[in-house]
């Protein structure tokens, strides 16, 4: 009777087509399941599996595990599997004619991955014949001893398979992960391209509705796959020239037309390409090209595919009619608070932000994909500041790349108002090198002076006593303290005439008055710079 394991079923194994294979697929929450390496089953130890005839192919990998005893495997294999047998089929007579030669082909016809020769009770050794026959057709086959059974051969694949599976997921997931950070930054698609260049260990570009390169990130292929992504990338964009119908009588009725597809894949030279269509439908399209092709590479380009749709597309945090009407009514003399409702609030939060590293202005795909990160599509990008006017129901968080300056939530009548408090906000942040300001937050002292300039303050003032460590340590306990003798000897672990007789030395050297106060608070705002 066909046997077969319990072994989860996996996608079969890839091949080169001769020409792009075109699908529209969904986008998969998780990866297949990856095949497991025949190496990795020959190295448990605990099965004592042994190689004694065909290929030794490093890539070769098993799907499945199936137990088979019939003489004609053929119809009950999908491709890829460990064929297990005891040799029961075997007639007694095999070895003087073609039986393991009919046999072996008939596996390598199915595309069966390997084959699994169980020792006893049928069997002491492995027939010759079958050795050579595998010899010949290029089928690993492999001794199976005595005491491993063929449950135990299916459960380590099984084992294997979900280790396998467990490690893709993981790398799907920081992947996920490290691309949703690159959108976040102020060059967000150079960003994503590069982290997807990364984690598919190849090249990745973005091309535009005509086709040109707009782009692009990683190890560059050579010139064939470079032309053939085009190629490709042309299949999945919008409005792609269909295959022209024959030329002949004009039939009664004409076919409907062929769909776009959202991807498509191919194989040049020895290297996987894929192209994916970007949403909103205005000509964008993500190529990749990797020497490989591993299971999860799939959900990670689609996961790319998304962000870059939203950061190649319009964002809109409410009809795009409605903010036309908002504007036009603006602009024939309505009041804000009058068109606010269209935007979909009543109270407001205005928000200024510039990159953080110092660089050319932010770019309009950069600011959208920053208001996409703050929920809002109400964007100006003028100059160097980016102005977004984000929903009061939307808490601003700080966004990587970015210092941002935030206003009080406010009703339409005071937009103005918040936009100069977002304004000295984002000052103070940038004085400060703080991700975040929201106005209202008490600001210290040191946040109303630069920082270079506070610095250069402190260097100054405490220049008589900075070559001397003692004497800048005690004034700073001793300002800390509150002026308290006994307390800084003890922190100090000094006597207290020595505490007194430095903070004389520090009054003399400063040429100041340390029982003015006005005095003692611009020493202890200078030390703390230093």
């Amino acid at each position: 009777m066909e046997g077969t394991s319990t072994v989860p079923d996996t996608s079969a194994a890839s091949t080169t087509p001769a020409t792009p294979v075109t699908s529209v697929p969904p986008v998969q929450p998780v990866p297949p399941t990856p095949p497991v390496p025949l190496s990795a089953l020959l190295a448990r130890e605990d099965l004592g599996l042994r190689h004694i005839a065909g290929p030794v192919d490093p890539d070769t990998v098993i799907h499945w595990a199936h137990t088979s005893e019939m003489a004609d495997p053929y119809p009950y294999l999908l491709g890829g599997e460990l064929l297990l047998t005891a040799g029961v089929h075997i007639p007694e007579a095999a070895g003087s004619g073609t039986y393991f030669d009919d046999y072996v082909s008939r596996i390598v016809a199915a595309g069966g991955a390997a084959l699994g020769f169980g020792l006893a009770p049928v069997h002491d050794t492995v027939p010759r014949a079958l050795v050579a026959a595998c010899d010949t057709y290029g089928l690993p086959l492999l001794e199976v001893p005595p005491q491993t059974t063929f449950s135990g051969v299916a459960r380590a694949v099984w084992q294997l398979m979900a280790q396998a599976r467990l490690a893709e997921l993981r790398r799907v997931t920081e992947a996920q992960q490290s691309l949703a950070a690159a959108a976040a930054r102020p060059d967000p698609v150079a960003a994503v391209l590069r982290q997807l260049a990364q984690r598919v260990g190849g090249w990745a570009v973005l091309y535009g509705p005509e086709g040109a390169e707009l782009a692009r990130a990683g190890r560059t292929p050579k010139d064939g796959p470079v032309a053939a992504l085009g190629t490709l990338a042309a299949v999945v964009r919008p409005g792609a020239t269909q295959p022209a119908v024959p030329p002949g009588p004009t039939p009664p009725l004409a076919p409907a037309p062929t769909p776009t597809p959202s991807s498509a894949t191919d194989t040049v030279g020895g290297t996987h390409l894929a192209a994916y269509a970007l949403g909103g439908g205005r000509g964008f399209v993500l190529g990749v090209a990797a020497p490989r092709r591993d299971p999860g590479d799939h959900t990670i380009a689609s996961v790319a595919a998304v962000l870059l749709s939203l950061l190649t597309g319009e964002q809109q945090s409410g009809s795009g009619s409605a903010r036309s009407a908002a504007l036009v009514r603006l602009l024939l003399g309505a009041a804000p608070e009058e068109v606010a409702p269209l935007l979909g609030g009543d109270r407001w939060t205005v928000v200024h932000a510039r990159p953080a590293a110092d660089g050319p202005a932010p770019d309009a795909v950069a600011a959208s994909a920053l208001g996409a990160a703050l929920g809002s599509a109400l964007i100006d990008t003028g100059g160097s500041v980016v102005r977004v006017l984000v929903p009061g129901d939307r808490e601003p968080t700080a966004q990587q790349g970015w210092i941002c300056g935030v206003s009080a939530a406010v009703g339409p009548h005071e937009w103005a108002s918040a936009d100069g408090q977002a304004a000295r906000a984002l000052a103070r942040a940038r004085a400060t090198r703080t991700p975040l300001v929201r106005h209202g937050e008490r600001p210290a002292l040191a946040d109303l002076v630069p920082p270079a300039d506070a610095a250069a303050h402190a260097r100054a003032l405490l220049a008589p006593i900075a070559a001397t460590p003692a004497l800048t340590e005690t004034l700073r306990t001793w300002l800390s303290l509150h002026g308290s003798w006994d307390r800084t000897a003890v922190a100090l672990s000094v006597h207290r005439n020595t505490v007194r007789q430095r903070i004389a030395r520090c009054a003399a050297l400063l040429e100041a008055d340390l029982d003015d106060a006005d005095v003692r608070m611009e020493l202890w705002f200078a030390l703390r710079e230093t």
